[in-house]
């Protein structure tokens, strides 16, 4: 079944409605909550007149700072798998306001539309302090990132290695620039909602909340709950089969999820809160950062020196990291590097991670920065990257368990006709239509950490798998399937995987493209062990053909564990399962990287995108009328699923390219195009014919099975190909994304 392109084991239950979202699950009495927000982006809450509010029929209650219910007082209670150093923010803490439409009260009504006019009669008095959101003109205050758990996976940048600054004036050819990205906002098709379900306790214990989650870590939303309203873990049961999107937005719990609990314990009653569209702006988003990069090489187009600096955004709160500027020092062979990394604390909410943090901001810098310095060398784009690959990673000293990004470019060029290319900008034209190619690298981490999983196999010879790991769209329910299917040699129809319950074995947060490898390794193993359970069973049948076999003398298929040196002698599994007493045979069981032989290497995923843009000399209109993606990801497990996550990357680095940019009015120190109208995403209309190309790649190191992620490599270095490809075109270099034709003009 591995190497299959089975469909999506969960699309007949999407499209005909079956599958159940967070705001979807209907209980008795539930109520319905909506949130108030600022008005001001810093300063305090002097007084809130509720009286308006709640004297509306069907108004249960207006939920501030002044009657919530007691919370945790620590901030180790609110810290989350995904947690940057610092201060975790908490709504309706108390009166102090930290940045602009920050949550300050919750009206609950019997409706719905009830709850969402109340909350517009809800006045709220400030006295308003001077803020400050603006990344740009408070460069001068950025400072080096406290140390946190998050750098765990998100790496401070390195030491610096030989001299970059020395070897940059001696250097024959020298580019240089300051590059700026605005902020980005998570909008998903599915919007932020919790429903918290309550059950009142019995004599002498504290009441139990079933919660209905949007989240990409169910046991990360049960411990923010339990530990911040003081609750056991086993009364906190948090449950998400099903997510409408979310790539780094699902990571940390958002503030529905406490108010919704938070609520719903102070009246005793089940309670709903959806975020609107415009709330879907009053959270988490990726950071503007400012970079600055120059690359110095040699005449013959040997890179010599490296410098790249980012300054990004973050709260005053927390300090948000990500992992920018390393990439530049590890792509490509270069003896004097330099990386430097800070952050600006401003009067705004903590960024948050968006698919390929911190390696699509920094990498399309890199990337669009090789190729000003192949055309300053004379060379062309692809041969100047290849003349600068290695193999070895200098930054750890050490090799890369595998790099095929060398096939990524030979076999990405193939298809995309490269040799045809004519190097001088404005050289290539479809009538008056000037068209640019482009090409960019790409890389990204290829993770794998403890996860664990459960296998049930029942007395009908079916098989149910189950871990409290989330599936974002990326296809998770189906290539569990498969790996457990091949794993007990049944069909798919006989296995079911289910997720999103921390009722189920714990898993981590579903991110950082590690999902496949860390759960996809927890449910091999599970099945392995399963199996390891009925050759026992079959071992114990009088005169059993099996009594002196090992786990290594078997193999399951078709439904059948057989001997592998004489496959005629085979049982099937709803025989063994018989013998078991009629009750069915389940194992649990964890999977745990190899730590040892993984810390010798690093390990990455590699990717190149080519290309073509479309641009009309008199309006600078862009269409990007090509796109191929040729990627290096170990061993795929469904070339279906994997070609739609690089596509999914692709349509986005398209996005940010040329489209996504979130506009703060500093003035006000607010996001101002906080809807779809206004905030720009592609089209159908925008979105181009794209290839997907998997290069034959083997790796044992990574893990077991041999597998990386996808869900950002496709991203990492599109908006750079586009970038360079709209140079070729225009002649002209944007540093500022994303690409817009005034910019152009």
């Amino acid at each position: 079944m591995i190497g299959q392109p089975i469909s999506r084991v969960d699309g007949p239950a999407k499209v005909t409605g079956k599958a159940k979202f967070a705001a979807e699950f209907n209980v008795p009495n539930l109520t319905y909550g909506v949130v108030v927000t600022s008005a001001i982006a810093k300063g305090r809450i002097v007084g809130i007149d509720d009286r308006e509010a709640l004297a509306q029929p069907g108004v249960r209650m207006v939920m501030t700072h002044k009657n919530r219910p007691k919370l945790a007082r620590l901030d180790l209670n609110y810290k989350d798998q995904d947690a940057p150093a610092g201060s975790p923010f908490r709504p309706l803490q108390d009166d102090k306001i930290f940045y602009s439409t920050q949550p300050i009260a919750l009206v609950v009504a019997d409706t719905f539309e009830m709850a969402r006019y109340a909350a517009t009669l809800v006045k709220v008095a400030y006295h308003e302090e001077a803020h400050e959101t603006d990344l740009q003109a408070n460069l001068s205050e950025a400072h080096n990132p406290a140390a946190g758990p998050v750098n765990l996976f998100k790496p401070l940048p390195p030491k610096p290695r030989g001299n970059a600054q020395q070897a940059y004036m001696e250097a024959d050819k020298r580019v240089s620039g300051e590059f700026v990205h605005q902020a980005e906002h998570h909008n998903p098709m599915e919007m932020f909602a919790t429903t918290a379900v309550y059950e009142a306790p019995k004599r002498g214990e504290k009441p139990r909340l079933t919660i209905y989650d949007k989240t990409q870590g169910a046991p990360n939303s049960q411990l923010v709950v339990a530990n911040g309203l003081n609750l056991p873990f086993k009364n906190v049961r948090v449950i998400s089969p099903f997510i409408g999107g979310a790539f780094g937005s699902g990571l940390r719990p958002q503030y529905q999820l406490l108010l919704a609990s938070m609520a719903a314990l102070e009246l005793k009653q089940s309670v709903r809160v959806s975020l609107t569209r415009d709330q879907m702006f009053t959270m988490g988003f990726r950071p503007a950062t400012v970079q600055k990069i120059a690359l110095g090489a040699q005449a013959d187009g040997t890179l010599s020196s490296v410098y790249h600096q980012a300054i990004a955004e973050t709260s005053h709160r927390e300090d948000y990291t990500e992992t920018v500027v390393n990439w530049s020092g590890e792509l490509y062979k270069c003896d004097n590097v330099a990386l430097d990394y800070q952050l600006v604390s401003l009067d705004v909410y903590s960024p948050q991670d968006m698919r390929a943090p911190g390696g699509v901001t920094g990498v399309s810098v890199l990337e669009v920065a090789m190729d000003e310095m192949a055309y300053e060398v004379g060379m062309d784009p692809l041969e100047f990257r290849i003349k600068n690959f290695t193999s070895w990673d200098q930054t750890h000293d050490r090799p890369y368990s595998s790099k095929e990004i060398l096939a990524c470019y030979r076999e990405g060029a193939e298809r995309f006709g490269w040799a045809r290319r004519t190097p001088e900008p404005r050289s290539m034209r479809d009538g008056n239509v000037l068209v640019g190619w482009g090409m960019a690298s790409g890389v990204w981490m290829a993770d794998q950490i403890p996860a664990r999983a459960e296998a049930v196999l029942g007395v009908n010879g079916k098989l149910r798998v189950s871990s409290a790991t989330a599936d974002i769209g990326t296809g998770t329910y189906t290539i569990m399937t498969q790996i457990a299917a091949e794993t007990l040699g049944l069909p798919i129809d006989d296995v079911l995987f289910r997720l999103g319950d921390t009722d189920m074995p714990l898993a981590p947060i579903q991110g950082g493209s590690w999902t496949a490898a860390t759960v996809g390794n927890a449910v091999r193993v599970v099945c392995e062990d399963l199996g390891k359970k009925l050759l026992k069973l079959a071992a114990q049948m009088p005169d059993s053909p099996f009594k002196k076999a090992k786990s290594t003398d078997v193999q399951f298929v078709d439904s059948h564990m057989r001997l592998v040196g004489d496959p005629s002698v085979a049982i099937s599994l709803r025989d063994i399962v018989a013998l078991n007493g009629g009750k069915a045979v389940r194992e649990t069981s964890t999977s745990i990287p190899n730590m040892l032989k993984q810390s010798r290497y690093t390990r990455y995923t590699h990717s190149a995108i080519f290309a073509e843009v479309r641009v009309d000399p008199d309006l600078n209109v862009v269409t990007v009328s090509r796109l191929v993606g040729a990627v290096a990801a170990g061993r795929i497990i469904n070339p279906k699923t994997a070609r739609s996550q690089i596509i999914g990357g692709m349509v986005w680095g398209l996005s940010k390219a040329l489209h996504e940019e979130s506009v703060r009015d500093n003035n006000v120190g607010r996001f101002m195009n906080h809807n779809y109208a206004e905030y720009h995403i592609p089209v159908c209309k925008d979105t181009p014919d794209m290839d997907v190309i998997f290069v034959e790649e083997h790796d044992d190191v990574v893990n077991p099975m041999g597998i990386k992620g996808l869900g950002e490599i496709g991203q990492v270095g599109t908006p750079a190909a586009i970038a360079n490809a709209i140079f070729h075109a225009t002649g002209k270099r944007v540093h500022d994304l994303p690409i817009t034709l005034d910019k152009l003009l």
